[in-house]
C-alpha cells in the first residue's frame, strides 16, 4: 500500500510546525518589513509616472509575496525578539513609547519590559543600516537579494524553493525554512477582506 511515517516522526514534524507557527504568530506579524520596504523603494525609483509605477507594482507581486514572507518569517521575528531589525536597525514598534490606556510596566520585573535577546548587530556611532537591496532572480526557484549596507559591507539573502519548501539563507548560512503552504496561508491572511 503506501509508506507510513513512524509516529515519532509525525510527532516531531507536528511539534516543529506548531513551534514555528506559534513563534511566527506571536512575534512576526508586526515589524518594519525592511526587505519589502526596499522592494517598494525600488518600485518607486524605476519610473516617475504613477500609472507606470502601478504596472511595475503588479509585475513585482510575486517578489512582494516572497519579500513579505521573508520579513515575517525571518526579519520581523528577529526584530521582535532582539528589539531591533537587523537590516535597518529600527526598533520594534511594540517598544514605542506612546500614551497608553493601561500602565503595567511598573509592576513587572525589568526583564519583561524589553526584548529578551541582544540585537544581532552591535551598533555604535558608525551604525550599519541597509543602503540598498537589489532583487536578482537566479532561476525559477531561486531569488537573491543583494544587500549593501551603509558602511560598505555586502550580504546576500537567498530564497530557494526545493519541492514544497523554501529555504532562506543569509550569506550561505541557513536562517529558516518554510513550506509553500505556510507562505501561501500567511499571504492569504494579509489580503484585505472585502
Amino acid at each position: 500500500m503506501g509508506n507510513k511515517m513512524p509516529k515519532s516522526a509525525v510527532k516531531k514534524v507536528a511539534m516543529l510546525t506548531a513551534v514555528v507557527s506559534l513563534t511566527s504568530a506571536l512575534s512576526a506579524c508586526v515589524g518594519s518589513n525592511a526587505v519589502t520596504d526596499k522592494v517598494m523603494q525600488f518600485n518607486l525609483e524605476v519610473v516617475d509616472n504613477r500609472y507606470a509605477r502601478g504596472g511595475v507594482n503588479i509585475l513585482l507581486l510575486p517578489v512582494y509575496a516572497l519579500t513579505l514572507a521573508v520579513d515575517v518569517v525571518v526579519f520581523n521575528s528577529l526584530e521582535f525578539w532582539t528589539g531591533k531589525n537587523p537590516l535597518n536597525g529600527s526598533p520594534h514598534i511594540f517598544d514605542s513609547e506612546v500614551k497608553t490606556q493601561y500602565q503595567i510596566n511598573e509592576g513587572l520585573d525589568p526583564s519583561l519590559r524589553k526584548a529578551p535577546l541582544k540585537p544581532l548587530t552591535n551598533k555604535t556611532d558608525n551604525e550599519k543600516s541597509v543602503y540598498s537591496v537589489q532583487v536578482n532572480p537566479v532561476n525559477e526557484n531561486t531569488i537573491d537579494y543583494d544587500i549593501v549596507y551603509t558602511n560598505g559591507e555586502k550580504a546576500v539573502l537567498r530564497g530557494e524553493k526545493v519541492g514544497e519548501k523554501v529555504t532562506f539563507s543569509l550569506n550561505g548560512e541557513v536562517v529558516t525554512t518554510a513550506s509553500m503552504n505556510e507562505l501561501s496561508a500567511y499571504m492569504a491572511e494579509q489580503q484585505p477582506q472585502s
